[in-house]
């Protein structure tokens, strides 16, 4: 792995260019995961999206050092930061290039977290609660949700800010933001590019398999979905879930802790009677 060269006024040759496309390349056949470091976004087309993982390696490939500078522009009812990520030759120090990203509580997948229970619901002013509908026909399901605290999602949406200014930065200074839609030509000691294919989505029983395990930790689908989104860049319908973060999911949910079922108070009130007879 050579650094990123910094030419000021002397373009780069035709080679050059080839040379750093075919390392990416090789690095995305050789080191990178589909589904890890890049994978296809439902809903996003076919293009395979770099991801965060992947960004760091092509950062490591390079020797870029990230120098994020950090804008927070939030008020007293939202978390809001923009990310300028200044990325440095890990070697002589010089200014390759920098990337934007921004993030707020604003967001849809931020805004709104499931109300504990009715009461708190019904306590919340009206325009800072909210019924999330799911389905058709009469088949759906609606989930009340009240507005989340700023405070609560403040250091999820810095970091997700920082991730997207990682991978603008990555992507404009390696200039691989077409990468994934080429190909390696046919040349000896090329390393073939094991090209990206859309995974296949999880069957109706790996999805009631993950909400049943899911409801033995005392987790709700909300939470599955927002873990998704802040931890693995994915906000699709659960339904569609491919199956490698289908199974980086379970994993996760299996290692925790069984939820303690509280007594009710009927039993409460047993248990209490028969400790007073004893």
């Amino acid at each position: 792995m050579s650094e990123l060269a910094v030419y000021h006024e002397e373009p780069l040759t035709a080679l050059m260019v080839k040379a750093q496309v075919n390392l990416i390349q090789e690095v995305m056949a050789v080191v990178m995961k589909n589904g890890d470091h890049y994978g296809i976004i439902p809903g996003c087309g076919d293009k395979p999206t770099l991801l965060k993982p992947g960004a760091e390696k092509l950062c490591s490939t390079f020797r870029m050092a990230p120098d994020p500078v950090i804008e927070d522009l939030g008020d007293f009812d939202t978390a809001r930061y923009r990310v300028t990520c200044r990325m440095l030759s890990q070697q002589a120090g010089s200014f390759l290039g920098a990337g934007v990203g921004e993030c707020s509580s604003n967001e849809e997948k931020y805004r709104w977290k499931k109300a504990v229970c009715d009461e708190e619901w019904d306590e919340t002013p009206d325009g800072r609660r909210n019924v999330w509908k799911r389905g058709k026909g009469g088949k759906g399901y609606q989930v009340k949700q009240v507005r989340t605290n700023p405070a609560d999602v403040a250091n999820t949406v810095l970091k997700m800010a920082k991730k997207r200014a990682l991978i603008d930065a990555v992507l404009t200074i390696t200039a691989a933001s077409d990468i994934f839609a080429q190909d390696l030509e046919d040349e000896p000691g090329a390393v073939v590019e094991q090209t990206a294919k859309p995974e296949k989505k999880i069957t109706k029983p790996q999805l009631n398999r993950l909400f049943a395990i899911a409801g033995t930790k005392g987790i709700d689908e909300d939470a599955i979905r927002d873990n998704l989104a802040a931890k693995m860049d994915y906000t699709g319908s659960l339904k569609d879930l491919p199956r490698s973060l289908y199974e980086r999911v379970v994993e996760g949910l299996e290692k925790m802790p069984d939820k303690v079922e509280e007594p009710s108070p009927e039993a409460q009130v047993e248990a209490q009677f028969e400790d007073e007879n004893e």
